[in-house]
């Protein structure tokens, strides 16, 4: 499941360290949380559709590496994203 335009350009916004910043890996994070919210979403009534749930755990895996590269450069950072994002950690 994807999110909308106007959705990805908001968090881009809101989680971005400077203008422009689409790449950083709070914006990657904060991207691929909403991602994981709206399939854990769709698996509520679509509990047998196996092929979005192997997506769905490569962007657990995905977002985990980020945290953990978040984690190993800047302890601060890692700490503020989780907070934001409400990662249970």
């Amino acid at each position: 499941m994807s999110i909308a335009a106007e959705r990805k350009v908001a968090l881009v916004k809101e989680y971005a360290t400077k203008e422009g910043d689409t790449g950083s890996p709070e914006v990657q994070i904060a991207i691929l949380t909403e991602r994981i919210t709206n399939l854990t979403e769709h698996f509520k009534s679509h509990a047998k559709d196996n092929h979005s749930r192997r997506g769905l755990l490569k962007m657990v895996s995905q977002r985990r590496s980020l945290l953990d590269y978040v984690k190993s450069k800047d302890q601060a950072r890692y700490q503020d994203i989780i907070k934001r994002l409400g990662i249970r950690r």
